[in-house]
């Protein structure tokens, strides 16, 4: 689907396609050929594994700046702020998945963040393979059995790197309050009502949480609805719905944050995966 300029479309040369597969471990398929859009700082909930297939991507990890060139693979950890942008004049054409794997746990984050681009050709082509294997309904056994060696490939170049972090200090105040907010999506919290509960002034909250994860807590909470949005619009909801079970405003709050973060407009999304991918007897996209 070439995107348009207006309305329901992507910015001009722009195009955009997601889709969730039926494939254990897999949350979402997310395919963008970006001429200029800038992603801000968020974070999400599962593992961010991605490809660039044309031109090269920047961007900031933990406070620290990466590139993506086309042949290497990034593996971006949950709960980690990054951001994203063109790092060429002809933008970037990128193949991303959304994964929540056995293999990934939560005690390579650490290494994930100290080494996120891993030249790895075997592991590049695989990932690609995965890609090619979940654009068609029938080959999601052949994209199991791909995904479980991909996991397997990316515990084993994160597991040496694990016995170089010096020991980690208790993030306290920080992650209760990301606790808190984990538990509270769609409803949300005020920071009058966060430090109540945690026993701490509000300043200090979002002073405490942003050294901790590199972003506040509003961005945080934020990014954690727009991964709910993203998923209930696979589901089939339509956006307005959307807006209010994933704890936005109303239909233009949750649009002018998705476009921002995505480069397109949940309408466009949702009518994005290609036909090869839908479930039977669903309405291919427009």
């Amino acid at each position: 689907m070439e995107a348009g300029s207006s309305g329901d479309a992507a910015a001009p040369g722009q195009r955009v396609a997601a889709w969730r597969p039926r494939v254990p471990g897999v949350v979402e398929v997310f395919h963008a050929r970006f001429l200029e859009h800038a992603y801000p700082m968020h974070v999400h909930d599962v593992w961010t594994l991605l490809i660039v297939d044309d031109g090269a991507v920047r961007y900031d990890l933990d406070r620290r700046e990466h590139g993506t060139p086309h042949d290497r693979v990034t593996l971006l950890p949950p709960h980690v702020p990054h951001n994203g942008s063109p790092a060429t004049v002809h933008g970037f054409r990128k193949r991303v998945l959304y994964l929540d794997l056995p293999a990934l746990d939560d005690s390579l984050i650490g290494a994930a963040v100290d080494g996120p681009d891993l030249a790895d050709p075997l592991l590049r082509r695989r990932v690609g393979q995965v890609h090619t294997a979940l654009a068609y309904r029938g080959d999601e056994l052949e994209a199991e059995s791909r995904l479980a060696l991909i996991g397997e490939r990316l515990r084993a170049h994160l597991r040496p790197r694990l016995a170089d972090r010096p020991p980690q200090g208790d993030p306290g105040v920080a992650a209760e309050l990301r606790e808190l907010l984990d538990a509270r999506v769609p409803k949300g919290l005020s920071l009058d009502e966060a430090a109540g509960l945690l026993h701490a002034h509000p300043a200090h909250l979002v002073r405490a949480f942003t050294a901790a994860y590199g972003i506040a807590p509003h961005q945080y909470l934020t990014s954690r609805r727009l991964d709910r949005a993203r998923r209930l619009l696979l589901d089939g909801l339509r956006p307005a719905e959307v807006a209010a079970e994933a704890g936005f405003y109303d239909q233009s709050h949750l649009n002018r944050h998705f476009k921002r973060l995505t480069g397109t407009t949940p309408g466009s999304y949702v009518r994005s995966a290609p036909a090869t991918a839908l479930r039977p007897g669903a309405t291919p996209p427009a």
